[in-house]
């Protein structure tokens, strides 16, 4: 396997100290509670965004095989292709309709998927847009970072588009998440900051404590925000007014990417060193390891109908699950 890339630069490659400190006793997980599910349909896949369907199922993203991927609960693993060629499908949520919608990295475009497997692509203003992560606001919309253009998308159910420029250029706006405040937060890879947009496009911008973090995945948890940075072998949380509290991982290699809302209350977070951890309100943190892990490179996750966490291995090109911590 080659070496393990930087997730910054391997999300390029696929589409073209004033914050608190805090540190909790970590528990460790037997790598017993993890099932990996082989992609039996495509070799090298690169499973991406990955999340869980109103049809009972788990969906994700093919990134370099231009398909979207479905997986029940028992395992069992079909796919769909995507009209658009080399299309380099990315971040997917569940939207309106019962359908899914995806990002289209390497096409510039945002996919929409029906449970029966039907695709329906919309072409972004700029071919070269690269969106990336994708959520379901509180209006109905799906709303989207475009990690090429510098800016905030916003798509109707009938494909209708609007773009909201982020205020500082070359911030690549990576991953976003619906905030309990009704606004959208998302995460700006190169710009050090983590932004929010309210639903009428307005955005505030706030610095992280270190300018070597890259933030890149974000979800809504206990007290506000919670984040994972490339460079600071950490989960942090941001509150409403811009406050940034870490969490550091048990392990001095640490590698943190996707971040997600656990079954539990928890919130759930990848190391794509090879291991799957939570982290509660008050900051303790558990971590599984996953069998060969740094070989797998565990990437996006997410709650499955099951009540359990699913996971993609970018590398491994296999989808997992934990049972329980």
């Amino acid at each position: 396997m080659p070496g393990r890339l930087p997730r910054r630069l391997f999300a390029l490659l696929l589409g073209a100290l004033t914050g608190a400190s805090a540190v909790a006793a970590p528990a460790r997980a037997d790598a017993r509670d993890v099932t990996e599910y082989p992609i039996t349909t495509t070799a090298d896949s690169l499973p991406a965004g990955i999340t869980a369907g109103p049809d009972g199922a788990l969906w994700f993203a093919q990134s370099a095989a231009g398909r979207i991927g479905r997986i029940a609960t028992d395992g069992t693993v079909a796919d769909y292709r995507t009209p658009t060629r080399d299309s380099g499908p990315f971040g997917i949520a569940a939207g309106p309709g019962r359908a899914l919608w995806f990002t289209e990295q390497s096409a510039g475009r945002i996919g929409r998927i029906t449970t029966s497997g039907t695709v329906t692509e919309f072409a972004l203003p700029r071919a070269a847009s690269a969106p990336a992560g994708i959520v379901q606001g509180r209006d109905g919309a799906l709303w989207f970072t475009e990690l090429g253009a510098d800016r905030i998308g916003r798509i109707t159910a009938g494909g209708r588009i609007t773009e909201y420029r982020v205020p500082t250029p070359h911030s690549l706006p990576y991953g976003i998440a619906a905030g309990a405040d009704g606004a959208l937060w998302f995460t700006e890879l190169a710009g050090g900051r983590i932004g929010r947009i309210r639903p009428g496009g307005r955005i505030t911008e706030f610095p992280l404590p270190s300018r070597v973090d890259f933030p890149e995945d974000i979800v809504a948890g206990p007290g506000g925000m919670w984040f994972t940075a490339s460079g600071s072998n950490s989960v942090d949380r941001i509150d409403r007014t811009g406050h940034v509290t870490r969490y550091r991982l048990p392990d001095a290699d640490g590698d943190p990417g996707g971040i997600a809302a656990g079954p539990d209350g928890r919130v759930w977070f990848t190391d794509e060193s090879g291991r799957i951890g939570r982290v509660t309100a008050a900051g303790r943190i558990t971590v599984v390891r996953v069998p060969h892990g740094p070989d797998k490179a565990p990437f996006r996750l997410t709650t499955g109908p099951d009540r359990m966490v699913w996971f993609t291995e970018l590398l491994g090109n296999a989808i997992g699950r934990i049972r329980s911590l």
